[in-house]
């Protein structure tokens, strides 16, 4: 392991590997230049593709995305973050493809695509998990005959109130409500998105009045009004994220707002890049400005660290690529470096 230094911003990047390659990677990134390095890397998971870490920055739960599904707990050394295994847990569904904490720690929510199912586990000491204390498993289809012959969870997180759970379900092309009671996920309410859009995942707005779901499979964004209260979504806009002539396949994966508020990116895998919106303050609708390319193929995720430094995760050109996010009006400029790392899939910043 090699010393981390406290000029480095930190995080963990999931991959598609197989149990007996390094799998999770602790990353460091130099905040002012935007150079990453590998800190350490561990093995002993199947395809650790999502990753989420618990509030205070100790836990680090896995998503193991194979036919039995797996949910896997690591206790992170804070002087070190090294990674203990503490705790594994069935998810009682095919590929989970995300896991996401509460703001108070005491739930964590995971998502299994292939099945289309969700599941809720307290939380316990050391971060540990107890009983499954939810699973619900949707029924249904779309329009798309290849890729929603049935249902397809593929995100589920909390809403910033905490009393609601949020799901997108890519085959049935829904955002599925659900209140959280006790551990219980009970259906409060389902929005329908445009046939064939297929809702990959959801981010809030720092205001949680406005929140946008990426669709994969029509390439879009939807921007919605969101009621905190009642626990509602307003459809306001649908955008495209491809820019205007492109051909070609391609499929939408990842949506971060920057933490100002002020810009929305998303990514486009095939037309492999990032698209920045601008957002109305005023109404939350959506403006396109730039595309930039990932200088990789298939950016599947990428996150916003601190210090404005934008990293994608760039799946099959088996590289990590850093981007310097201007104050003024969010584009990206890239800051010249890469880090080679195999089949990267997620980017989770300890923050």
């Amino acid at each position: 392991m090699e010393t981390v230094t406290t000029q480095e911003t930190l995080f963990y990047t999931g991959t598609y590997a197989s149990a007996d390659e390094p799998g999770i990677f602790l990353c460091g990134l130099n905040a002012d230049t935007g150079e990453m390095r590998i800190v350490n890397h561990m093995e002993g998971v199947s395809n650790p593709s999502y990753l989420a870490l618990c509030p205070d920055g100790n836990c680090l739960y896995v998503a193991s995305e194979t036919d039995e599904g797996e949910l896997l707990v690591y206790r992170r050394d804070a002087a070190t973050s090294e990674l203990h295994l503490m705790d594994r847990k069935q998810t009682r569904g095919a590929s989970p493809c995300y896991v996401s904490v509460s703001k108070d720690g005491q739930w964590v929510f995971s998502s299994n695509y292939s099945s289309g199912s969700v599941n809720v586990f307290p939380v316990g000491d050391q971060g540990t998990l107890g009983e499954m204390s939810a699973w619900v498993e949707h029924t249904g289809s779309g329009i798309n005959e290849e890729r929603q012959e049935g249902p397809h969870a593929h995100s589920i997180q909390p809403d910033p109130s905490g009393q609601y759970a949020v799901v997108c379900d890519l085959g049935l092309d829904q955002i599925i409500v659900y209140r959280l009671e006790e551990g219980r996920l009970v259906t409060h309410r389902e929005t329908d998105q445009p046939p064939g859009a297929g809702p990959r995942h959801l981010v809030f707005h720092p205001n949680s009045k406005w929140a946008y779901v990426i669709n994969e499979l029509d390439n879009t964004v939807t921007a919605f009004l969101y009621d905190e209260r009642r626990g509602e979504f307003t459809t306001v806009q649908h955008i495209s994220t491809l820019p205007e002539g492109h051909k070609g396949e391609g499929t939408a994966a990842d949506i971060r707002v920057s933490p100002c508020g002020r810009f929305l990116y998303a990514s486009n895998r095939g037309d492999d890049s990032i698209v920045l919106y601008h957002i109305d303050q005023e109404s939350g609708e959506l403006e396109a400005v730039e595309w930039t390319s990932t200088i990789g193929q298939t950016p599947r995720n990428f996150n916003i660290l601190p210090g404005g430094i934008l990293v994608v995760a760039n799946q099959d050109s088996n590289n990590l690529v850093s981007f310097q996010i201007s104050e003024e009006d969010g584009r990206l400029t890239h800051n010249g470096f890469k880090l080679e790392l195999p089949r990267p899939v997620c980017i989770a910043p300890v923050v």
